[in-house]
Formats: structure tokens, C-alpha cells, sequence
């Protein structure tokens, strides 16, 4: 499991990475969280800052899904 989660952890990193995609994330409680172009990867977190500069992580353990766009 251990091995699934650093694998999955390594590709988002370098989707994160691409400023050209629009990432939509799911998580398991149903909701869904569309991730804007100033985000990053820190440590178990996906972290995005909103227009005010308000920091919001994402735990990685609470992804169910993420679908990406090219734009």
C-alpha cells in the first residue's frame, strides 16, 4: 500500500508541476475541489492559495480521484 501511495504521490507531483492543466480533485466525502495554477506539493499536502492569499491544504489520504484538463 506504501508503495501505491508514493507512486500516486510521484505522478501528482509532476501533474502539480504542469501551470497548463486544470486539476479537479475529489474526495471521499463527496466534494470536489478544482485547483487553481498557484498550488504545490508539501510533503502529504496539496496546497492552494485563494485570491485573499489564504493558504487551504488537501491531505492526499482524502483523494478519492483527480481528473486533469488540458487547457
Amino acid at each position: 500500500m506504501a508503495r501505491k501511495m508514493n507512486s500516486f504521490k510521484s505522478q501528482l507531483k509532476k501533474y502539480l508541476a504542469i501551470k497548463g492543466l486544470d486539476i479537479v480533485i475529489y474526495l471521499h466525502n463527496g466534494s470536489m475541489v478544482e485547483l487553481n495554477k498557484n498550488r504545490s506539493l508539501v510533503k502529504d499536502d496539496i496546497v492552494i492559495y485563494d485570491k485573499n492569499n489564504r493558504e487551504m491544504r488537501i491531505p492526499i489520504s482524502l483523494i478519492k480521484a483527480v481528473d486533469l484538463f488540458a487547457a
